[in-house]
């Protein structure tokens, strides 16, 4: 039994122990105390085994040569599944309760389940510039590997647990976006598992339709088994410039021109109220001014939305060097601005020199432990989206978020989006750039309601020829999503490659009505 599910195994235990013993209401009133006495010790057990099993296979080799007898296995339940009449759909077998999602879709319980354990990094080859990865390496596993040999991933998203085969079949998106694109648009190979059994390679000039028609897909064209991710050279340090600006339209135009300038290798915005911002610019160096080094990332320092917010209220400018991977994960151990809504407490200097060292707790232990009241309340007043809009939109989408949810603070990513086939392009015929506006936290509007406001929301996305992400509760009905995204070569592979009956269709994993 893989160890992640054991542990997983024990969490349940745990749970129906507290249910027996009457402490139900800690779970639900006191959250933070089951998180710091239960699920951050865990969490740690999790990081361990990782970091253990990741650097142990990757020394021994031994990945690259299990890997096609994975495959073969993978193969082998497909093939087992048609046998037998292919009568569900199949899904990963993989719970629902490890994804980063912060949803857990109803059809693992319902659909065939193909048990996928490929979780390494198989090959870095410098030489082509491209490392070749199984679905369920995450960002973190792979960052601590290519930053120790001098490389990197030109689009790096965020959180630590976030895999490849997420990140490719959904979405991902970094602060070098505005110069590479999505996490899609540096993959250069996809090797799948199709419905038939068979396996296939596919890239920009082979299998180009599927290539092309895999990413937001959502695992409903094939099982990804391997892919070749870019890589660029890496350097120790990210020179990052803080510059408060004030005024929406002054935040918007400072935003968009940053993004629009390619010498800046990250552009970041982080809007605490609806005209007060901060716009971060930063670029790799190999050298740092001493007295501006900032080790962001070790377990007692700020939260670094935190740090960042202290340049809007000194109102100062200001330069720092990050180390390059303490820069990639910045958001990592407050999830964002996540945990400050679990851990009151988790930004207290006190807290973080003494327990820091075990923040985050495990986003899929989170959910694993959550019960069914934690989710309604969270449903219903608590938000987790992210919105893809055109940049020439961004004033008018920054004022729908404020009208619609008010929640801050806001995360600004700018991020290119090439003409290219797919379910997501441009509405021109030129690459165009757009921004993502993320909201995580608590609405504080008095009208606001999940359903209602959601889709209001979604509607604005939709005329401005935006898009959703697909990780977070989707509320629009099956012709609105088509609306949104173009399903052409989509809809064309499903009929080619017998998809069908094989899987659903993206929508059908993705709409509010397929998840708890």
């Amino acid at each position: 039994m893989d160890p992640l599910l054991y542990l997983g195994g024990l969490a349940v235990l745990f749970l129906i122990w507290i249910k027996v013993k009457g402490l139900e209401y800690v779970i639900i009133h006191q959250r933070w105390i089951f998180v710091c006495l239960f699920l951050l010790p865990l969490s740690v057990v999790f990081d361990v085994y990782y970091h253990l099993r990741a650097w142990i296979i990757f020394k021994m080799c031994s990945a690259p040569k299990q890997h096609d007898q994975r495959v073969r296995d993978i193969q082998r339940q497909v093939r087992e599944w048609r046998k037998d009449g292919g009568k569900k759909y199949m899904c990963t077998g993989r719970p629902g309760w490890l994804t980063v999602s912060l949803r857990v879709g109803k059809y693992k319980k319902t659909h065939k389940n193909i048990m996928i354990n490929m979780m390494d990094i198989l090959e870095v080859d410098t030489k082509r510039k491209v490392v070749r990865v199984e679905p369920l390496a995450n960002m973190g596993q792979v960052t601590a590997l290519l930053n120790s040999i001098g490389w990197t991933l030109p689009v790096l998203p965020e959180l630590d647990d976030l895999t490849v085969g997420g990140l490719v079949m959904g979405t991902g998106i970094e602060s070098s976006s505005h110069i590479y694109g999505l996490f899609q648009h540096i993959c250069v190979a996809f090797e799948l598992v199709l419905a038939d059994g068979s396996l296939v390679r596919c890239t920009e000039k082979e299998n180009s339709d599927l290539f092309y028609a895999v990413p937001w897909s959502c695992g409903t064209l094939g099982f990804l088994v391997a892919a070749e991710i870019r890589i660029i050279p890496a350097q120790k340090w990210v020179k990052l410039h803080y510059e408060p600006v004030r005024g929406l339209d002054a935040i918007c135009k400072k935003f968009a021109e940053e993004s629009a300038n390619k010498e800046n290798q990250f552009v970041e915005g982080l809007q605490y109220s609806r005209d007060e911002a901060v716009i971060m610019t930063g670029v790799m160096t190999d050298h740092a001014e001493p007295d501006k080094t900032n080790c962001i990332g070790y377990y007692y320092k700020p939260w670094f939305f935190r740090h960042v917010e202290s340049f809007l209220k000194q109102n100062r400018v200001a330069v720092e060097y990050i180390p390059l991977r303490h820069y990639y994960h910045r958001h990592t151990r407050s999830i964002f601005w996540e945990l400050q809504d679990i851990i009151p407490f988790g930004n207290n200097p006190l807290f973080r020199y003494v327990f820091g060292w075990m923040v985050p707790p495990k986003i899929s232990l989170l959910k694993l432990t959550q019960g069914e009241t934690i989710r309604k309340l969270y449903e219903q007043h608590h938000v987790v989206q992210d919105m893809l809009v055109p940049m020439k939109d961004i004033k008018a989408a920054i004022q729908r978020f404020h009208e619609d949810i008010h929640v801050y603070p806001l995360w600004l990513c700018p991020f290119l989006l090439p003409n290219q086939p797919g379910m997501v392009h441009p509405k021109g015929d030129e690459d165009e750039l757009y921004v993502d506006i993320g909201a995580y936290g608590e609405p504080k509007v008095k009208h606001f309601e999940a359903t209602s406001s959601t889709r209001q929301l979604e509607k604005f996305v939709r005329d401005v020829h935006g898009f959703q992400m697909l990780y977070a509760d989707v509320y629009m009905e099956r012709k609105e999503f088509w609306e949104m995204f173009d399903g052409t070569l989509y809809h064309k592979l499903r009929e080619e490659l017998g998809c069908k009956d094989a899987f659903p269709e993206v929508f059908d994993k993705i709409c509010k009505s397929a998840r708890h």
